[in-house]
């Protein structure tokens, strides 16, 4: 039976030998210290990936009977375990610090502490910068819905977050997804950036006291694998969540996974996660030293770097996309919009005859109500003057306010065209 065994810092297989049935978490434990070099006393085990967070919640189940038996934590070929153990358990530490001998009549006499000092060293982050992150329910449905039912999980799909950063616990609330123009494969989604429509979002985001806070992407179900281990993201998918969260601006940035997981019994549950990329993955892309061209032949679990850095205590030009992983909570919330008309860039262009639809099916609310949406903002935005009228609009949404008269002829005269 192989075990996959996931923790901080990557994902690795364990083969329990035959019988697996007499097998017990002791016996475990002793593969573990014996092929991943983390001694028994430090392990914890558990079934839930809860265990691996920053902080995790002390109700978090361990294995914590050692002669209990596998079978009864129903492991099954292929589980998942999930493995923590406190930082340096499984780094090979640096010799001690020793002067070396002049360097010759042009060098220079350098100690090992100098040496150390110029290399780039590759650790785990152990805490994300933001405290958790909560997505609008319906937003995060609608997402997932389209990939699931349009896509079948065969391609690649990404969209922007937007909402709010609790500024004191650092919390990121996202309450709309912006899916820009994209073309998406099985290993690649290539975001096809439009800039006078991202104009557009972001002045709708500004008139609702929100800004962009993250990336989400969702992973296909036949995406490439990788000899040398499980992976949570691939090199590319390192390349691009850096890049964006580079360009991101705020150290809340949060970058969303969303995928399918089969079991064993062929039925199929859309699973969620959040990450940020550690502080060390996005200087060394800005730095330009983590490798942006990724080869077809490249294993997709290893990063590629342009110069030798020193990871897990080696001296490698490859590492571990897990190393830049911070896993971040994730809840849900209601928020303030809602999720209603249809959203843009999805290959069908969206019509006036879409917004009569949605202004004559919520007719019995509010105005403000009615055209409380994102993706309705984004539609009408385009008739608006983005400096003045679309903050001015969305402002109206944000406050629940009336829509002055002017705003609500516009979007009736532009629904009566459909």
């Amino acid at each position: 039976m192989i075990l996959r065994i996931r923790s901080r810092d990557g994902t690795d297989r364990i083969t329990v030998p035959d019988p697996p049935a007499s097998a017990t978490v002791a016996d475990l434990q002793r593969l573990i210290e014996s092929h991943l070099t983390v001694p028994v006393p430090l392990q914890r085990l558990s079934l839930d990936p809860a265990l691996l967070l920053p902080n995790p919640s002390a109700a978090v189940p361990l294995f914590s009977d050692p002669a209990a038996p596998l079978a009864s934590l129903r492991l099954a070929n292929g589980s998942f375990v999930y493995l923590s153990y406190p930082p340096d358990a499984r780094s090979a530490r640096p010799p001690p610090p020793r002067a070396l001998s002049a360097a010759g009549s042009f060098g220079k006499k350098m100690t090992m502490d100098d040496l150390i000092a110029r290399q780039i060293r590759v650790t785990r982050q152990e805490a994300p910068l933001c405290s958790a992150a909560s997505f609008d329910r319906d937003a995060a449905n609608a997402f997932q819905l389209h990939v699931a039912e349009s896509l079948a999980f065969a391609v690649k799909r990404a969209g922007f977050l937007y909402g709010r950063v609790d500024a004191e616990t650092k919390e990121v609330f996202v309450d709309f997804i912006y899916e820009p123009p994209q073309q998406g494969s099985e290993d690649v989604v290539l975001l096809m950036r439009d800039a006078d429509e991202e104009a557009r979002v972001d002045a709708i985001a500004e008139g609702l006291g929100m800004r962009r806070v993250g990336l989400v992407f969702t992973q296909a179900v036949g995406r490439k694998a990788s000899e040398t281990g499980e992976y949570t993201m691939s090199n590319r998918e390192v390349v691009q969540a850096a890049q964006l969260q580079a360009e991101g601006g705020i150290p809340e940035w949060v970058t969303a996974i969303v995928k399918l997981e089969v079991g064993d019994d062929g039925t199929g549950d859309v699973h969620f996660e959040a990450f940020q990329m550690s502080e060390i993955c996005v200087k060394l892309f800005k730095d330009g030293i983590l490798e942006t061209e990724v080869g077809d032949a490249d294993d997709p679990r290893l990063s590629k770097m342009r110069k030798e850095v020193v990871a897990g205590g080696k001296d490698t030009m490859e590492v571990d996309n897990d190393f830049f992983l911070v896993p971040v909570k994730i809840s849900d919330h209601q928020g303030p919009l809602s999720v209603g008309f249809p959203i843009e860039n999805r290959g069908s262009p969206v019509g006036m005859g879409a917004l009569r639809s949605h202004l004559d099916r919520v007719k019995h609310l509010l105005f403000v109500k009615r055209i409380s949406d994102f993706h309705l903002l984004l539609q009408v935005a385009i008739f608006l003057d983005i400096k003045a009228d679309v903050p001015a609009l969305a402002g109206c949404v944000k406050n629940q306010s009336r829509v002055p008269e002017g705003y609500q002829l516009l979007i009736e005269s532009l629904a009566s065209q459909g």
